[in-house]
């Protein structure tokens, strides 16, 4: 299951996508339109910095913007820094690797190989998947949802 931690890493980094080439956005008004709790997202915000997804600015007219471009960071990556694996199982996990202490032999094990199946065509979403994406995602489902009757 996505963390609350990686969900909220993600929406930040729409926003901040959103408003991309523009000045820097301070976490109060990320926090608000995003409705995540401030102290939460400080901690996320500087985890992505750190990491050079972000760059941010001090004082007057400061706060984070985008380090590189909505179209050049994949829900993979964010997933990764945030939570680390990705794969369901420690076995089967590309960065993250770690035999399963009750297994006797990988290379016949059923539950690994189904599971290895898995990460590859959750990755395959997940590398293929930007920010860009996204947005423009959520433009495409704005466009198919009937307006309210009045």
């Amino acid at each position: 299951m996505l963390s609350k931690k990686t969900k909220y890493a993600i929406k930040a980094l729409m926003l901040l996508g959103r408003n991309y080439g523009k000045d820097p956005m301070q976490i109060v008004k990320i926090a608000d339109e995003e409705r995540i709790p401030k102290k939460f997202l400080e901690q996320i915000l500087l985890e992505m910095r750190n990491a050079g997804m972000l760059y941010s600015k001090k004082g007057a007219g400061g706060g984070y913007s985008l380090n590189k471009s909505p179209e050049d960071i994949y829900l993979s990556q964010v997933m990764r820094l945030i939570d680390g694996p990705i794969a369901l199982l420690p076995c089967v996990s590309l960065n993250f690797y770690r035999s399963c202490d009750e297994c006797m032999e990988e290379r016949v094990c059923g539950i690994r190989d189904t599971f290895t199946d898995v990460r590859n065509a959750m990755l395959q979403i997940l590398n293929d998947t930007s920010i860009a994406a996204l947005i423009n995602k959520e433009k495409e489902l704005d466009l198919h949802v009937p307006e309210e009757k009045q």
